[in-house]
C-alpha cells in the first residue's frame, strides 16, 4: 500500500481495538487506495486521450463545445472576477504562497518533511508543466479576452500547478483535520477553487478547454507520483 495514504489516514484511526472497527478502517485504506490508482490511471488515459484528439487528429470538437456554451455569460463584471480567481493560480500568487507554507511548517509547525514536500513538489510541477509545453508546442488562442498570455499553451499550467498545490493542501487538511465537518468543508472549498481556476483560464481565451483539462489530469497524476516518493524518503530517514 502506498506510504502516502498510510500517513494521510493515520489520525482517522479508529480508537478502540473492536473487531467491527477494525474491519471498517481495513476497508477504508483499501477505498482509498483504489481510488487512488484508479485516477491515476484514469487521469492518465484522459491526458493521453486529449493529447491524440487535439494536437494529433487536430480534432476541435471538444474544446469549440465548451467555448460556444461559456461565452454567452461574457460581461464586464464576469470578466472582473474571472480575471481576479486566474492570479490565485499565477506566480504572483503561487510564489509567496509556497514560501509563506515552507516557513510556517519549517518554523511553526516543526515538520520539516511537510517544508520539504511543499518545496519540491511546486519546484519539479513547474519544471514538468515546462518540459510538457515545450513536447506539445501547442500555441494558445488568438483572441483573449483581456492581454494575452505569454507562451505555450498545452498543459494549462494554471490548472497543472492549482491541482498539486491546492491538492497537496487538501492532503495536509485530510490527515490533519479531525473535525469532519470542518474536513469536508474546506476540501470541497479547495476543489471549488482549483475549478474556478481552470475556468478562468478557459473564459479570458487564454487556454482552450482541452489545455485545462489535460493540465488538471496531469496535476494529479504528479501530485500522487511526488508524495508517493518523497513519503518514501521520509520514511526511510
Amino acid at each position: 500500500m502506498p506510504n502516502w495514504i498510510t500517513s494521510m489516514r493515520k489520525l482517522n484511526r479508529p480508537s478502540t481495538s473492536s473487531e467491527p472497527d477494525k474491519t471498517a478502517f481495513i476497508i477504508g485504506l483499501f477505498s482509498t487506495e483504489l481510488i487512488v490508482v484508479l485516477a491515476l490511471f484514469g487521469c492518465l488515459t484522459i491526458f493521453f486521450i486529449l493529447v491524440k484528439l487535439v494536437l494529433i487528429d487536430h480534432n476541435q470538437a471538444f474544446d469549440q463545445t465548451i467555448c460556444q456554451f461559456i461565452e454567452p455569460y461574457s460581461n464586464a463584471t464576469t470578466t472582473r472576477i474571472m480575471a481576479a480567481i486566474t492570479e490565485l493560480g499565477g506566480t504572483r500568487f503561487m510564489l509567496p504562497a509556497n514560501i509563506l507554507l515552507i516557513l510556517y511548517f519549517l518554523f511553526i509547525r516543526k515538520h520539516r518533511w511537510y517544508s520539504i514536500k511543499i518545496g519540491a513538489i511546486a519546484l519539479s510541477s513547474v519544471l514538468m508543466m515546462h518540459l510538457l509545453k515545450l513536447i506539445f508546442n501547442r500555441p494558445r488562442p488568438l483572441i483573449p479576452l483581456l492581454e494575452p498570455a505569454i507562451g505555450l499553451s498545452f498543459p494549462s499550467g494554471h490548472a497543472m500547478t492549482s491541482v498539486t498545490f491546492f491538492g497537496l493542501l487538501i492532503y495536509f487538511v485530510h490527515g490533519h483535520t479531525v473535525n469532519k465537518i470542518v474536513r469536508i468543508l474546506l476540501i470541497c472549498l479547495l476543489v471549488a477553487l482549483i475549478l474556478l481556476i481552470g475556468i478562468s483560464r478557459i473564459y479570458l481565451r487564454v487556454h482552450y478547454p482541452s489545455d485545462v483539462l489535460a493540465g488538471y489530469c496531469m496535476g494529479v497524476v504528479w501530485l500522487i507520483l511526488s508524495l508517493e516518493f518523497l513519503n518514501r524518503m521520509e520514511r526511510r530517514k
